[in-house]
C-alpha cells in the first residue's frame, strides 16, 4: 500500500483524498492544511484525515508528498518538501519562470525525485487516441488541432500526439480575442439566467523545427460549458484522430473507422470505478473530459508513484513537465505581443 501526504486544500488536492478514498486497499492518505476550517472541510469532504501539524505527516511516514497548493506556490512548496527529503508528485504546472524550472532541473540531477501531476494524456479516451498515434495506425502525424485544455496540458498533448522528439525548438505566434458567452455551468453551479459574460480565447500557430504545427485553440469556458465543446485532431499520412474516432488506411489498402471508448489497460484495471464503466456504454459522448476519467488519470499516476520510488522509471519524466512549463512562458510572451513570432530556446533539460 502506498501512503502519501496531500500539502493543500483547494478544488485539486479534494481529488487525491477522493482517490485514497475510493481505493483504500491501495493508498492510505493525509492532508496538511493551513487551518482548522479548512482541515474539518477536506475530511467531511472525503473521509480522509487531516492535520496542520508538518510533524505529524512526518510521523505519518509517507511514500512521498503531493503538493496541491495553488499554482502560484507549487514550486516554492514543492522545494521545502524535496529538501525535506520527500520524493514529490506536484501539481500542474512545476514552476512558471525559467530560473524555477531550471532550479528544479538542478534538484533532479542533485538526486531529487519530482514527478508532475500531469494527466491528460492518461484519459481513458486520450490515452487510447495517443496510443493510435504512437502505434503508426495514422502514419506520422503532420498537424494538430488541441482546443481541450489550456497552456501546459495542451503542450502535452501537441508533443505526444505530434511524436515529437524532446527539445525541438519550436515558433509561436499568438493572439487573444474577447467574447460575450451566455454562462451555463462552473464548478458550483448550473446556470439558467441566460446572463452573458465576457470570456477571453487565446489562439496559437505552433510550428516546429521538423515542419510539424499544431493549432492551439482554448477559451477557460471550455472547461465547464454546456455550449462550447473540446476538440482534438491529429492528421497523419495514413488517417487522422478525431475527437473520439479513428480513421484510417489499414494494411490492406482499405479505409477503416473505429470509436475511441474509455477502455483502460489491464495494469491499472484494479483502479476501475462505476463511473468509468457507465462512460463506456456511452461511445459517442466524445471528449468530454469528465471527473471519472480525470480521477482515473490522476490515480493511475498516483499508482505508478510506487515503481518510481524504487527505483522504476518516472510516471512523467520532469524534463517533460519542464518542457510544457517552458511552452506555457513562450505562450504568453507570444500573447503579450500579438502575431509577433516568439521562437524557443535550448534548455539544459533538452540534453
Amino acid at each position: 500500500m502506498l501512503s502519501y501526504i496531500i500539502v493543500g486544500s483547494g478544488y485539486r488536492a479534494e481529488y487525491f483524498g477522493r482517490i485514497a478514498a475510493a481505493h483504500p486497499g491501495l493508498f492510505r492518505a493525509l492532508f496538511l492544511c493551513r487551518s482548522q476550517e479548512k482541515a474539518e472541510k477536506m475530511t467531511a469532504d472525503t473521509g480522509i484525515p487531516a492535520t496542520l501539524s508538518e510533524s505529524e505527516c512526518c510521523c505519518f511516514r509517507p511514500d512521498f508528498a503531493v503538493i496541491a497548493v495553488d499554482r502560484a506556490h507549487i514550486f516554492q512548496v514543492a522545494e521545502e518538501w524535496i529538501n525535506k527529503g520527500f520524493p514529490v508528485l506536484a501539481e500542474t504546472p512545476v514552476g512558471e519562470t525559467p530560473e524555477q524550472l531550471l532550479k528544479l532541473w538542478e534538484l533532479e540531477k542533485q538526486g531529487a525525485k519530482v514527478v508532475c501531476s500531469e494527466q491528460y494524456h492518461r484519459q481513458p479516451v486520450l490515452m487510447n487516441a495517443l496510443s493510435a498515434i504512437s502505434e503508426g495506425l495514422i502514419g506520422t502525424p503532420s498537424s494538430a488541432y488541441v482546443s481541450l485544455a489550456h497552456e501546459y496540458h495542451a503542450a502535452s498533448l501537441i508533443r505526444k500526439a505530434l511524436l515529437l522528439p524532446a527539445g525541438e525548438s519550436f515558433t509561436i505566434r499568438a493572439m487573444t480575442q474577447k467574447n460575450s458567452l451566455v454562462r451555463t455551468d462552473s464548478r458550483e453551479t448550473a446556470y439558467w439566467d441566460g446572463k452573458e459574460t465576457e470570456v477571453s480565447r487565446d489562439a496559437a500557430l505552433i510550428t516546429f523545427a521538423s515542419g510539424r504545427f499544431a493549432v492551439y485553440d482554448f477559451c477557460a469556458a471550455q472547461y465547464r460549458s454546456f455550449i462550447r465543446s473540446k476538440h482534438l485532431t491529429v492528421r497523419g499520412s495514413r488517417g487522422e484522430v478525431s475527437d473520439a474516432s479513428l480513421a484510417f488506411v489499414n494494411a490492406a489498402g482499405a479505409p477503416e473507422w473505429r470509436l475511441l471508448n474509455a477502455d483502460i489497460p489491464e495494469k491499472y484495471r484494479v483502479l476501475d470505478t462505476q463511473a468509468l464503466r457507465d462512460r463506456r456504454r456511452v461511445p459517442l459522448a466524445g471528449l468530454t473530459g469528465d471527473t471519472a476519467q480525470d480521477e482515473f488519470a490522476i490515480a493511475s499516476l498516483l499508482l505508478d508513484m510506487g515503481g518510481y520510488i524504487n527505483g522504476g522509471p518516472s510516471p512523467y519524466p520532469l524534463k517533460e513537465a519542464l518542457e510544457d512549463a517552458y511552452f506555457t512562458v513562450k505562450l504568453k510572451e507570444a500573447l503579450s505581443s500579438p502575431y509577433v513570432p516568439v521562437c524557443s530556446e535550448r534548455m539544459p533539460w533538452h540534453g
